[in-house]
């Protein structure tokens, strides 16, 4: 089972390791990958730019409105995630607490991601997806 374990930190957070050296950063964060490629979890891993350039579509109205980032009353901010293959939740939950660069108020989100055979194999856009994925190497 696929799960996405997704970094959550508050301006507390950011502002700890804002002073941070960027080495012990990438040092700290390639020996928790590392650990994971060795255990054969680790599908994916990526962090996310600074906050102050994203770009918000807010669907609460009758049109899609687009503000640029920050985002506004935003208590907490997703920092990057990492995509692990495991055998359970619980398995993802140990990975999880294992991560490094958690400080003050920062969490990790871990949701299991459905697979493309979860769904109706009859449905025309999941045998287009299943086509999709078989020419590009996904399945």
């Amino acid at each position: 089972m696929k799960y996405m374990l997704i970094m959550r930190a508050t301006d507390e957070t950011f502002k700890e390791f804002q002073n941070l050296d960027f080495t012990e950063i990438m040092n700290a964060m390639g020996k928790f990958n590392d650990e994971m490629i060795r255990a054969g979890v680790l599908v994916a891993a990526e962090g996310f730019e600074d906050p102050a350039n994203t770009v918000v579509v807010d669907y609460s109205g009758e049109t899609p409105v687009v503000t640029d980032g920050p985002y506004g009353e935003t208590k907490e901010l997703f920092g990057g995630f990492w995509v692990i293959n495991v055998s359970s939740k619980e398995e993802a939950v140990e990975w999880a607490k294992r991560a490094p660069m958690a400080g003050a108020g920062s969490k990790t989100e871990i949701r299991r991601i459905t697979s493309i055979d979860e769904f109706p194999q009859d449905n025309e856009w999941i045998k287009k997806e299943r086509a999709w994925r078989e020419a590009t190497g996904q399945l």
